[in-house]
């Protein structure tokens, strides 16, 4: 399968400093700031955000984590038994701005699923989205674009891009591959 490195382990941080800063440019109150990620890289990437934020010696805002799986729209196909992970929001989004955190922005599909989850858990103020990775608006098929970005590149539909954090056991790499064909 042919891997196509698009941001190595050191491009990664720096990818993350300049969301983060951006986040902390646009959003001066951050008192009414808190930071989601979608689960799994997307918590992980909203973490290493929190810590640049942190690292500022500016008040972090408070991180959640968000499983989306039984919102999904295609979850009767990810298998019979969907794995569901804990959500873990230990505050209130109620009149809050929500930076939603996900590695890599497609179709947009899993970013309104994350939005209509965050909706059973209040209403916030309002949701602003944060991604590594967009793949551009070509096969996008929802309204949706990112607030903050690490870098647009564009495929096709033969190639996916992945994200391997070190959280996840991996080396930090971004690349873009082949589909597996089954």
């Amino acid at each position: 399968m042919k891997k196509k490195t698009i941001l190595k382990a050191e491009d990664i941080p720096q990818k993350i400093n300049e969301i983060a800063l951006e986040i902390v440019a646009k959003n001066p109150l951050m008192k009414e700031l808190a930071i989601i990620g979608i689960r799994t890289c997307g918590a992980f990437l909203a973490g290493r955000i929190k810590e640049v934020i942190t690292n500022l010696h500016i008040l972090p805002p408070p991180v959640g984590i968000l499983d989306i799986t039984m919102y999904r729209d295609d979850w009767t196909r990810i298998g019979p038994t969907p794995v569901v992970g804990k959500t873990d929001l230990p505050f209130s989004i109620d009149g809050k701005t929500i930076i939603l955190v996900d590695d890599v922005l497609f179709t947009g599909r899993t970013v309104r699923a994350a939005m209509d989850a965050l909706m059973d858990y209040g209403r916030p103020n309002k949701i602003e989205l944060a991604v590594l990775v967009d793949r551009g608006p070509q096969y996008r098929e929802l309204p949706i674009s990112a607030n903050y970005i690490g870098g647009v590149w564009e495929t096709s539909l033969d190639e996916t891009i992945n994200v391997y954090l070190k959280e996840t056991g991996h080396d930090d790499l971004v690349a873009i591959e082949e589909k597996k064909v089954i």
